[in-house]
C-alpha cells in the first residue's frame, strides 16, 4: 500500500499509538511515488511503503497524519498528542480550543446545508458533511476518526461503515480545505505586504507640506493624472496655475512622472545626448568602482528622517541600489556626493524604479548631469551668473559679500549640487522640485536670488566674514511656513531665462579673452603683469556693465517718450475729429437759419457768416499742430 508520511512533525509517539508500530520503524521505510492529489494535502512531506504488519493500516490514519501536518498541527509538540490527552479505552476525545483561521476556515468551507443561525452555532456543526480540522465537534458514532479513537480494533466492523466512496468523499474534502487553507494563507501574506508598503510610505511621507492643497486642486489633478496614461498633451499654462495652487504630498511621485512625460512630449533630446538604454534590474547585477564612496555617504543622507536614518534599512539599500544604478549608467558622471540627496527626495515619493527613471530625467533631459561632470564647468558658469544676478539686481548686497571676499561658491554651491535638499526642510525642497520638474534648472537660480534678497537687510547687519557664513548655513534656511510660501510665490512670478543665457555667453566671452591674453604672453613674463592684466579686465569688464545698463536705462527712457508722444497724438486726433464733427453741426445750423431769415436779415448778417465759416477752420488748423 503506497501511502503518505507527514514528515519528522509528526513525532514518533503519536504514530505508535496510532498504528501499534513502532514510530521508527516508519521512519524507516523507503520512498515511493508521488501522487499530485497527495501533494495538494501537505507540501512538506516525504512518501513511503508499508509492508508486513503494517499492511492493514487504515486510510483514517493517513488523514490524521495530513491533519496533524497543518499549519496548526505543527505548533502542537508530541505531548499534546500523547497516551496522556487520548485515552485507548474508548473515551472520546477531549474537545480543544480552535484558532480563529480555523473558525473562518470552518465558516467558508462547510457546506451550507443548514441555515445561517445553525451554521452561527459552534456546537452544532454536522461532522458527518465535513470533516472537521479540529476535534472541538462533538463525537458522532459515524464518525471515522473518533472509531479509530475509540479503540474499535474490529476490521470488519470498520469495513461495512467505510466504504470507498464514502472514504474518497473525505479525502476529497481534506484536499479541498487544505488548499482553501493554502488560499487564506496567501490572502493574509498580500494583506500583510500591503500593510507594509502602507506603513513604509507613511513613513517616507513623514515631512510637514508647504501650504494648504485645496479639495478643487485634488480633482484638477487626478483628471490631469488620467492624460498621463494616455500620454495626451496638456495646456502648459494651466499646468502652471495647478502647480502653483499646490501639490498633494500622497500624488506628488506621480505628478513628478506627469510632469516629465509633458516635458519629453515637446522636446526630445538628440541621439548622441540620450542615456544608454540598459534596464534598471539589468544595472543592480553588475557591480561599480563607485561603491565605496556610495556606502559612505549613506549614513550623510538625510540621517535624521525615520526611512533613512536605520543603517543598513529599507531606505538606505533602496538608495545604494539607485545610486549603484546610475553610476554605472553614467560613466561619465559615475557618482557625485549631491547625487545622493537628490535621489533620496525622489525615493520618498515613488518605487526605485520610477525613482531610476525620474533621476535620469533631471541628468539628461533637464541637463543637470553637467553640473556632476568632473571638470565642474558647469557649476563654475552658474555661480558666475548667480554672481552676475546679485550684482544687477541687488547691488548692495553683492558689494557686501565682495567686501567680505564671500563668493557665491562659498555658500550657494551645495544648494546647486542637492537641489537645496541638504540644508532645507522636506517640505520646501518637495515644492522646489515641483517647479523644477516644470521650469528646469533656472528654479535653482530664482530659490537663491529669491532667498538672499528676502534676507538682506539681516545679511547687510552681519559685519564680517565668519558671522555671514553662519547666517548663510544655519539661519537662512531656517524658515517658517509663511516664509516658504511666499517665497514659492516669488519663484513663480520670476523670469530670468534671458539674462541666465547672456551671462552664459558673457561667462565664455570673458574665457577666451584670458585664454587668448595668456597664449600672447610669454612663458617668463612675471606673476604680477598677469594679475595686473586681470584686474584691468576686471575693470574693463564692469566699465562695460556699467555703460550697458546706462544704455538700457537710456533706451528704456526713450521707449517711454516714443509711448507719451504716441499717446498725445492719439488725443488730438481725437480731438480733431470731434472738432470737425461740431463744425458740420454749426454748418447745418447756420443753412437752417438763412432758409428762416428773411434777404435784409442775411444782408446785415453776411460779416458774422464770413467769420463763422472762417474760424473753424482756423481752428482747425492750429490743433493739428502737435
Amino acid at each position: 500500500m503506497t501511502g503518505l508520511w507527514p514528515g519528522p512533525h509528526l513525532t514518533q509517539d503519536v504514530v505508535a499509538w496510532v498504528t501499534g508500530v513502532p514510530g521508527d520503524a516508519l521512519l524507516r521505510v523507503a520512498c515511493g511515488l508521488c501522487l499530485p492529489v497527495v501533494e495538494l494535502v501537505n507540501g512538506l512531506c516525504c512518501h513511503f511503503v508499508v509492508k508486513d504488519h503494517v499492511m492493514q493500516l487504515p486510510l483514517q490514519v493517513i488523514y490524521l497524519c495530513a491533519f496533524y501536518s497543518d499549519g496548526e498541527g505543527r505548533k502542537r509538540t508530541s505531548s499534546t498528542c500523547s497516551n496522556e490527552s487520548l485515552n485507548v479505552g474508548g473515551t472520546p476525545v477531549t474537545p480543544r480550543r480552535i484558532s480563529w483561521r480555523q473558525r473562518i476556515f470552518l465558516r467558508v468551507a462547510s457546506p451550507m446545508n443548514k441555515s445561517p443561525s445553525a451554521m452561527q452555532q459552534q456546537d452544532g456543526l454536522d461532522t458527518s458533511e465535513l470533516l472537521p480540522l479540529s476535534p472541538l465537534a462533538p463525537p458522532m458514532e459515524e464518525e471515522p476518526l473518533v472509531i479509530f479513537v475509540s479503540g474499535d480494533d474490529d476490521p470488519e466492523k470498520a469495513e461495512e461503515r467505510k466504504k470507498s466512496e464514502e472514504l474518497r468523499s473525505l479525502w476529497r474534502k481534506a484536499i479541498h480545505q487544505q488548499i482553501l487553507l493554502l488560499r487564506m494563507e496567501k490572502e493574509n501574506q498580500k494583506l500583510e505586504a500591503s500593510r507594509d508598503e502602507l506603513q513604509s510610505r507613511k513613513v517616507k511621507l513623514d515631512y510637514e507640506e508647504v501650504g494648504i492643497c485645496q479639495k478643487e486642486v485634488l480633482i484638477t489633478w487626478d483628471k490631469k493624472l488620467l492624460n498621463c496614461r494616455t500620454k495626451i498633451r496638456c495646456d502648459m499654462e494651466d499646468i502652471h496655475t495647478s502647480l502653483k495652487e499646490g501639490v498633494p504630498k500622497s500624488r506628488r511621485g506621480e505628478i513628478w512622472q506627469f510632469l516629465a512625460l509633458q516635458y519629453r512630449l515637446r522636446h526630445r533630446l538628440p541621439n548622441k545626448q540620450q542615456p544608454p538604454d540598459t534596464s534598471y534590474k539589468e544595472l543592480l547585477k553588475q557591480l561599480t568602482a563607485q561603491q565605496h564612496a556610495i556606502l559612505v555617504d549613506l549614513g550623510r543622507t538625510f540621517p535624521t528622517h525615520p526611512y533613512f536614518s536605520a543603517q543598513l534599512g529599507a531606505g538606505q539599500l533602496s538608495l545604494f541600489n539607485l545610486l549603484k544604478a546610475y553610476s554605472l549608467l553614467d560613466k561619465e558622471v559615475g557618482y557625485c556626493q549631491g547625487i545622493s540627496f537628490v535621489a533620496g527626495v525622489l525615493l520618498l515619493h515613488m518605487s526605485e524604479e520610477q525613482a531610476f527613471e525620474m533621476l535620469k530625467f533631471l541628468m539628461y533631459d533637464l541637463g543637470f548631469r553637467k553640473q556632476y561632470r568632473p571638470d565642474m564647468m558647469s557649476l563654475q558658469i552658474q555661480m558666475y551668473q548667480l554672481s552676475r544676478l546679485l550684482h544687477d539686481y541687488h547691488r548692495d548686497l553683492y558689494n557686501h559679500l565682495e567686501e567680505n571676499e564671500i563668493s557665491p561658491s562659498l555658500y550657494a554651491a551645495p544648494w546647486f549640487l542637492t537641489l537645496f535638499a541638504s540644508q532645507f526642510p522636506l517640505g520646501f525642497v518637495a515644492r522646489v522640485f515641483d517647479i523644477i520638474f516644470l521650469q528646469g534648472t533656472e528654479v535653482i537660480f530664482k530659490v537663491a536670488l529669491s532667498l538672499l534678497s528676502n534676507q538682506e537687510a539681516l545679511i547687510m547687519e552681519c559685519e564680517n566674514f565668519e558671522n555671514i557664513v553662519e547666517f548663510l548655513k544655519s539661519t537662512l534656511p531656517d524658515m517658517n511656513s509663511s516664509e516658504m510660501e511666499k517665497l514659492i510665490t516669488q519663484v513663480f512670478e520670476m523670469d530670468i531665462s534671458k539674462q541666465l543665457h547672456a551671462y552664459e555667453v558673457e561667462y565664455h566671452v570673458l574665457q577666451d579673452e584670458l585664454q587668448e591674453s595668456s597664449y600672447a604672453c610669454e612663458e617668463s613674463e612675471p606673476m604680477e603683469k598677469l594679475e595686473r592684466a586681470n584686474s584691468q579686465l576686471k575693470r574693463q569688464n564692469m566699465d562695460l556693465l556699467e555703460k550697458l545698463q546706462i544704455a538700457h536705462a537710456k533706451i528704456q527712457t526713450l521707449e517711454s517718450n516714443l509711448e507719451n508722444l504716441l499717446t498725445r497724438e492719439t488725443k488730438m486726433k481725437s480731438l480733431i475729429r470731434t472738432l470737425e464733427q461740431e463744425k458740420m453741426a454749426y454748418q447745418k445750423a447756420v443753412e437752417q437759419i438763412q432758409k428762416l431769415l428773411p434777404a435784409d436779415a442775411l444782408a446785415n448778417c453776411e460779416p458774422l457768416l464770413r467769420d463763422f465759416n472762417c474760424n473753424p477752420n482756423s481752428r482747425a488748423k492750429t490743433g493739428n499742430k502737435p
